[in-house]
């Protein structure tokens, strides 16, 4: 009988490489009870089940949890998968005829030999052990649940008779905490059932996802049940055991996230931020390639199950590990933004490329002076040199001329303002202001006044970092807006698709060839320029586009700050846009070119190791941070 769950199992191809989980495991977890009578030989008695007292049950037919599935990166590599669990179990033996006191000398004998085994107490109540004798006498009983590595190897070899190191397969996240806040974590069910067995109860406690793609993909992962038969006489001595189906192991989930470039970021972050973000994007196709924020968390902390204690350590940190910042939070964009601002004026014809307005140190706006983050005069500047040097007060004045709404259509048609939809729980839509929103919030329309504080990313407009970075790839690409992916595709164990996620391009925004020219001119030369603003990104073998931005958002109070680099490389044939985000401190004095950008430059220092360089464009200078401040919105009040 045993060879036979063995031969099913192997005939359904559990497989070895893909579950990491042996067939003899499987036919540990359905062995049959020590201290049964039953034998292989014995035939099955086909008696109809009740369920009214112990010895009255005949057959039982009890469910098989199935393995859950994987989750994987682009190539295959696991992110979440199954390992073996030992819980340590008694064995009644059969027919169940022992008086309360000799259940409890049977258990407390083992329970005495068990805690010299395994070193450590073990706390169970008189009331636990003759609840789970009279109602389930028939199913091991767990004294001790996921031993350790060490217990397990105490207990192995030495358990006395009546007793089993019963093996369970549970949850594991091989790779820590990187990437734990997209995979999520699981959780069980129940707790272990003590009632009367029931039929079709499973022979362990299931599991479900909580957070994540575990949470989002749950149904597919989960796999079916396989079902277990138990056969009693009529003196209540086990005479057969069979696994009458194998359980199906749930579907894998094949990401595009790449977990080496997703570990990038997420050392780049630890290195040096606080807190934030990092996002990077393959412009092609939209495939999300690392999702990563800081702090994080390891999901591993959750199985088989959380302490209270450890729960409320991660709910109480003021730096919010459980928060994924890369697509849950939103944040001002600051100078980021003037890309968009830029692509408004050039498309619209508002501004032309050789338009030059005068980068003054301050502009008056109604009854308001709005600043420049350089406090001399730069002169008469053209959109590139504005954009290098991140020029506010030339800003103002194109943003102006340009108009809320066209910067508002642009703004939408990047995709702010609208959740990129992927399949996680819980993401931020951002918000682009306009007209209807500042009614609704402030009690007026959009002024001149809010439109110069909109050309500098300030005032209430507020994106993710994952918003940004699928704007760069949209600007990257030449102005294709491809849906954001970040699951592949949903595959059975033997890699038969069940569900693919196609790249799709949701719309093409007819970026001029003209316009795009700027752009690119631009933003190279804001990390390669002799007044660019993001040096620190700069590689020396490859050629890095982007554009730096430094915001304040908060009550004045606690007014913080958010630090921001944005872009792609290499800059002639793109492979990669991102966006990095730096959270500061309240009062923090950090700045997009010496907080953001250097973190881009370790990630891509490390992908782009050895290779030569791919353009003769770069130029390099002093060093200059981006260092500005806009005033609150203030304007004639009685327009």
């Amino acid at each position: 009988m045993f060879a036979q769950i063995c031969e099913n199992l192997r005939n359904l191809g559990f497989a070895v490489v893909l579950f990491f989980t042996p067939l003899a495991v499987f036919a540990q977890i359905l062995q049959p009870s020590a201290g049964s009578s039953a034998s292989p030989a014995a035939e099955e008695e086909n008696i109809v089940p009740t369920f009214e007292t112990q010895k009255l049950a005949r057959t039982y037919i009890l469910d098989v949890p199935a393995p859950r599935g994987q989750i994987t990166d682009r190539n295959g590599v696991p992110l979440a998968q199954n390992r073996l669990s030992y819980n340590l179990a008694i064995n009644f033996p059969t027919p169940l005829d022992f008086s309360n006191a000799q259940a409890l000398s049977f258990v407390r004998e083992k329970i005495d030999k068990a805690e010299k085994l395994i070193g450590r107490t073990l706390r169970i109540s008189e009331e636990a052990i003759l609840r789970s004798y009279r109602n389930r006498g028939i199913m091991p009983f767990e004294i001790s649940q996921n031993l350790s590595q060490s217990e397990y190897k105490e207990v192995k070899d030495n358990l006395p008779a009546g007793m089993i190191a019963r093996p369970v397969y549970v949850r594991t996240y091989p790779n820590g905490r990187i990437a734990g806040q997209i995979v999520g974590y699981t959780g069980k069910t129940g707790r272990n059932p003590d009632g009367i067995v029931d039929n079709h109860e499973t022979l362990w406690p299931e599991t479900e996802g909580r957070e994540g793609l575990e949470q989002t993909f749950n149904e597919m992962l989960v796999g079916k049940h396989g079902e277990y038969k138990l056969t009693f006489d009529k003196d209540g001595r086990k005479t057969s055991e069979k696994l009458v189906t194998p359980p199906v192991p749930g579907y894998n989930v094949v990401t595009t996230l790449d977990l080496h470039l997703q570990e990038l970021a997420e050392q780049a972050l630890e290195a040096k931020a606080k807190r934030g973000a990092i996002v990077v994007v393959d412009p092609n196709n939209g495939d999300i390639l690392a999702l990563a924020s800081w702090p994080t968390y390891d999901p591993n902390l959750f199985i088989p199950s959380i302490s209270s204690e450890k729960f409320k350590s991660l709910q109480d940190d003021p730096n919010i590990p459980l928060l994924p910042r890369a697509f849950r939070s939103s944040y001002p964009p600051g100078s980021t933004f003037k890309i968009v601002v830029g692509i408004a004026a050039l498309e619209s014809g508002a501004v032309q490329p050789d338009d030059r307005f005068e980068c003054v140190p301050a502009l008056q706006i109604g009854n308001v002076t709005f600043h420049n983050w350089k406090k001399g005069d730069r002169g008469a500047l053209n959109f590139v040199q504005a954009l290098t040097e991140s020029c506010d007060t030339w800003f103002y004045q194109a943003g102006i001329k340009t108009g809320g709404e066209a910067i508002i259509d642009w703004a939408l048609k990047l995709g702010f303002g609208a959740k990129c939809g992927i399949p996680l729980r819980g993401e931020a839509e951002g918000r682009v202001p306009n007209d209807e929103y500042m009614k609704a919030t402030h009690g007026r329309r959009l002024l001149n006044g809010d439109v110069a504080n909109l050309s500098i990313g300030q005032g209430d407009m507020q994106v993710t970092p994952l918003q940004m970075a699928q704007a760069m790839g949209i600007v990257a690409n030449g102005g294709t807006f491809y849906q954001t992916r970040l699951v592949q595709q949903v595959q059975t164990f033997d890699n038969k698709i069940v569900t693919a996620y196609s790249v799709r391009a949701k719309k093409t925004l007819d970026l001029s060839s003209e316009t795009l020219d700027q752009l690119h001119t631009g933003v190279i030369d804001v990390v390669n320029g002799p007044g660019g603003t993001a040096h620190q990104a700069s590689l020396d073998n490859v050629e890095v586009a982007g554009k730096t931005g430094t915001a304040q958002w908060g009550p004045k109070n606690k007014e913080r700050t958010a630090a921001w680099f944005a872009g792609f490389l290499p800059a002639d044939q793109p492979r990669f846009a991102f966006a990095a985000l730096y959270e500061g401190d309240v009062d923090s004095k950090v700045h997009g070119g010496s907080a953001a950008a250097p973190m881009i430059a370790d990630i891509f220092k490390e992908i782009y190791r050895g290779q030569q360089a791919n353009s003769t464009r770069k130029r390099r200078a002093p060093e200059e941070t981006e260092v500005r401040r806009a005033e609150p919105v203030e304007e004639d009040q009685s327009d």
